[in-house]
């Protein structure tokens, strides 16, 4: 046999993963919005390519840096990539023909092998933090296994600090709201990433897992498909349901909890996991439906449907028996004890991904209860840079009526200060101030915000101040 030199496994870095993100997001398809809502398109997400060239996508984010924005950022790529694995189509269908031009450019052999060739870079990028944050060494075995996944479906529930959030907002109904479009990433095709692990053949607990995709389609009847039921849910507090509609309204911890069934999923040598994520969000998901029945209908009253959580209450009890007894437990007996410590590590990443998820919604949403406090803190900001008491560096920026900033972050706190004009600076869904000539207002770090001019031009200056609270003593 020839000398064929030793294996090299593909990796892409430095220059040339720089370079293929670049175009990977310069699509047509993903360049900023005029509008602050995409009007029943699956196709176009917003990725903001002209900022993406200045991001570094070539290491692993730490723990502290996960709500910075390129986290966001690549979110909103890995979201956009996994889903070219799903069809998606308008509500109003294909015979708009740039809609059917958007259909094949994002469905395109191009599109899609470009997303490929970038998305292991990503996942390592997003994800990589996890490995510091999970310990599952240890000697496991089947017993414990058991023992530990039942000791989870024990464990006391409270109110989550979204749900306090959202109880305690100036606006319940906007906090709300606001929640539940944090959800449709996932709920709008649940099971999806699911889906990619009843492929291919490894015996009964195959068939096993494929009863949980049933009961979450509905068993073939649509208007019991867990979707559809979400759909109304949202219809009935006055959202859109077409598949990203809010998309600017994502937090980057929504979109990254979403996207990590898909990244199990998507990676079947993390199989494993994804059993162990499974469990916990079946689990869970009980006690957490059953409070969103209660937190929904105290908020919206009886026009809220609530059918999407109520019927969770029932099938997930059942799921989470069938995913420890029928699925985890024939698994272990199957493949062995090597497996048990990846099975841990899926629910206990997992675990840690939704709890920053669940802390970032809740100070999204104090932040932007905060929308007229923040307004107020511009003066005391302002006077301490203008008199020279802090230093801070600057941008000048002059935008015409209409520009629109699509949303975004700041990884430290920044002031927002017009010179002249006047600026819609919006903060969330439904939640804005107006800000005129001598106005402005505090940014807070790792808070999602955007803006819209709304004078023939508009001059105004970020400072970027690091931390505001220095700024004030």
């Amino acid at each position: 046999m020839s000398d064929v030199g030793p294996y090299r496994p593909f990796e892409l870095g430095g220059a040339d993963l720089r370079d293929a993100i670049k175009r990977y997001t310069t699509n047509p398809l993903y360049l900023d919005n005029e509008e602050w809502e995409n009007d029943d398109n699956p196709y176009r997400r917003q990725l903001r390519p002209q900022v993406i060239e200045h991001l570094d996508f070539d290491r692993v984010l730490s723990r502290a840096e996960i709500l910075d924005y390129e986290n966001l950022a690549a979110h909103r790529i890995l979201t956009t990539i996994y889903e070219t694995d799903l069809v998606f189509f308008p509500k109003s269908g294909l015979t708009d023909q740039a809609k059917w031009s958007d259909f094949t450019a994002f469905y395109s052999s191009s599109n899609r092998v470009l997303g490929e060739t970038i998305r292991p870079a990503l996942e390592r990028h997003s994800f990589g933090f996890l490995d510091d944050e999970v310990d599952v060494s240890g000697d496991w075995t089947r017993d414990s296994l058991e023992a530990y996944l039942r000791a989870v479906q024990d464990e006391p529930q409270e109110p989550s600090l979204a749900e306090r959030a959202i109880s305690g907002s100036s606006d319940p109904e906007r906090a709300a709201r606001m929640w539940l479009i944090q959800y449709a990433p996932d709920f709008l095709s649940e099971a999806s990433p699911m889906i990619r692990n009843v492929l291919g053949y490894y015996g009964p607990v195959q068939s096993e897992w494929f009863k949980v995709v049933i009961d979450e389609y509905g068993y073939g009847v649509h208007d019991t498909k867990h979707s559809k039921l979400f759909e109304d849910t949202l219809t009935s507090v006055g959202l859109r349901t077409d598949l990203h509609h809010y998309w600017q309204y994502y937090l980057s911890s929504s979109l990254m909890a979403n996207n990590y069934f898909h990244y199990l999923g998507k990676n079947h040598e993390l199989f494993f996991r994804y059993l162990g994520a499974l469990y916990y969000t079946e689990t869970t998901l009980v006690d957490f439906c059953r409070r969103a029945d209660a937190l929904l209908k105290s908020v919206f009253g009886d026009t809220v449907d609530t059918r999407y959580y109520t019927e969770h209450v029932h099938i997930d009890v059942h799921h989470g028996r069938m995913a420890l007894e029928k699925i985890i437990l024939p698994v272990v007996d199957a493949c062995g004890p090597a497996v048990i410590p990846e099975i841990v590590r899926g629910l206990e990443e997992f675990k840690v991904i939704a709890g920053i998820a669940d802390e970032d919604f809740a100070r999204q949403i104090e932040w932007m209860d905060a929308g007229p406090r923040n307004k107020e803190l511009h003066a005391p900001v302002w006077d301490a840079l203008r008199s020279g008491r802090v230093t801070a560096p600057v941008a000048h920026i002059v935008e015409p009526r209409g520009e629109l900033s699509n949303t975004h972050c700041h990884n430290g706190d920044e002031l927002c200060h017009i010179v002249s004009g006047t600026m819609k600076f919006v903060s969330g869904f439904d939640s804005h101030q107006i800000l005129e000539a001598g106005e402005g207002t505090v940014i807070s770090g790792n808070r999602l915000h955007g803006a819209i001019i709304e004078s023939e031009e508009c001059v105004y200056e970020i400072h970027s101040v690091g931390d505001h609270e220095k700024c004030l003593s």
